[in-house]
């Protein structure tokens, strides 16, 4: 792939970065709600703290899964809105509420019977409890966070993610006091621990989620999108289709990326409650990180997709390698930021010696492999961008279970015999993963350039 500069690189830089910002407030907003519980919870106790670090990955694998489908709607909404297509953008919103309401009953299903994951990470039955409970309580939050996560595509599609931010830090802000009363207890109410976080989080996602539609009806700037006009009407089956054509390809390749994190934190369990806890503060820190070029990666993929709509293929081009650029340069600036600051950032998230001690190398890699992940997370959106999304999943699967997962355990457990002793572990895995980014972030630069060329030359040909 070129990075060369088009001659308005500057104009389309700052589109790009004016779209990003709200979006990358609104994702620390909401990542910050993880950040919130596992400090909140790190001054509880350390077996909730590993319990929440376990539940959480089983928890972020449903829910990144799943959303990831309903992504579907991003591109599809940015491209009716290029070509002035109004109206339908209101049926495409319907019936991304009405797979919003089937993929909840499969994700609460799913979350209510962990225990085939939870053999796994072979954690002692008080953690295992824990877990159960705090993922069962979580069941009645998801279809909240699914419906809010159409409002958000929708939004976002439209240019329009200062609203969503909003809400976002609302909803944080609301997290706080509801964490401090649930984790510790007061007023009557037992200290619950990391189950509190859950109860917190059901009861700050339906007040957002219902506060957002709320803004849908009342806006008179959605009239002309006609979303609410007719009911929610039926689900249309042509129309679930085409969205679960381009919907679970994107939503298996979040499951891929999230999932090898996942079993990433089941298999270092089995290190101990001080290792799967400095494991759960660098995952989480890396996870704000990634906020960064994600919301860079959003923005682009919904400028880009408008101008696919509205027939500018070039510019769309020119608009996709502007934003990869600005979240490469951004990204690898932040990560070498990160590496200087690693004893402090550990340090606010924990006054344990013995954790903090295990986490300080596994900042390293979370610094390191900032320059491969803002090129594939940003070629992942823009290809998202042109609908195209099963052989970028197909890469992810290779690289990050493949190369991340397999390759992580083989070092981390030295099953050749060959490791050295300062990768074995946590870093072990670490390493594994790190490497699973830099080629697929080099796999999917490469098929984004494959992708435009035929793209461009099928429409210069009509």
């Amino acid at each position: 792939m070129t990075l060369a500069a088009s001659p308005h690189t500057g104009s389309l830089t700052t589109r790009v970065a004016s779209l990003a910002w709200p979006i990358l407030v609104g994702q620390l907003a909401v990542i910050s709600n993880g950040v919130i519980d596992t400090v909140m919870t790190a001054r509880h106790s350390a077996t909730d703290l590993a319990a929440l670090g376990l539940g959480a990955s089983i928890y972020i694998s449903v829910f990144v899964g799943l959303s990831g489908v309903l992504q579907a709607l991003a591109p599809t909404i940015a491209q009716l809105f290029g070509a002035k297509k109004f109206q339908a953008i209101g049926a495409e919103v319907r019936q991304g509420l009405w797979l919003a309401i089937f993929l909840s009953i499969v994700g609460a299903c799913f979350l209510s019977f962990p225990h085939v994951l939870l053999s796994i990470a072979q954690a002692p039955p008080e953690m295992n409890e824990k877990v159960e409970q705090y993922l069962r309580i979580l069941s009645f939050a998801l279809p909240a966070t699914l419906g809010f996560r159409v409002y958000a595509s929708l939004n976002t599609a439209l240019s329009r993610p200062r609203a969503v931010m909003l809400l976002q830090l609302a909803g944080l802000a609301l997290k706080i006091p509801l964490n401090a009363l649930f984790i510790f207890g007061a007023v009557g109410i037992p200290a619950l621990g990391s189950p509190g976080c859950a109860i917190a989080t059901v009861i700050s996602t339906w007040l957002v989620v219902l506060t957002s539609w709320l803004i849908l009806r009342r806006d008179t700037f959605f009239t002309q999108f006609h979303i609410m006009g007719y009911g929610l009407g039926r689900p249309q089956w042509k129309a679930q289709l085409a969205l679960l054509k381009l919907g679970l390809p994107m939503g298996l390749s979040y499951l891929i990326e999230v999932t090898a994190f996942t079993f990433m934190a089941l298999f270092i369990a089995r290190l101990g409650s001080d290792v799967l806890a400095a494991h759960q503060i660098t995952a989480n820190f890396g996870t704000v990180l990634y906020m960064l070029p994600l919301s860079i990666a959003h923005a682009t993929s919904t400028l880009v997709a408008q101008e696919i709509g509205a027939g500018r293929w070039e510019s769309a081009r020119h608009t996709g390698y502007a934003g990869i650029r600005l979240g490469i340069l951004l990204s690898v600036g932040l990560g070498l930021l990160v590496w200087l600051l690693r004893s402090q950032i550990i340090g606010l998230y924990t006054p344990d010696s013995a954790v903090a001690y295990a986490a300080m190398p596994l900042f390293f890699f979370i610094a390191f492999y900032q320059l491969f992940d803002s090129i594939q997370i940003g070629s992942a959106f823009v290809l998202r961008a042109y609908k195209v999304a099963t052989i970028p999943t197909l890469m992810y699967a290779v690289a990050l279970w493949g190369v991340g997962l397999g390759g992580g355990y083989v070092i981390a457990f030295n099953v050749t015999g060959f490791t050295p002793d300062n990768v074995q572990g946590a870093a072990g895995f670490w390493l594994g993963n790190s490497l699973s980014l830099a080629l697929v972030g080099i796999a999917l630069a490469w098929y984004l350039r494959r992708v435009q060329r035929i793209m461009e030359t099928e429409a210069s040909g009509k």
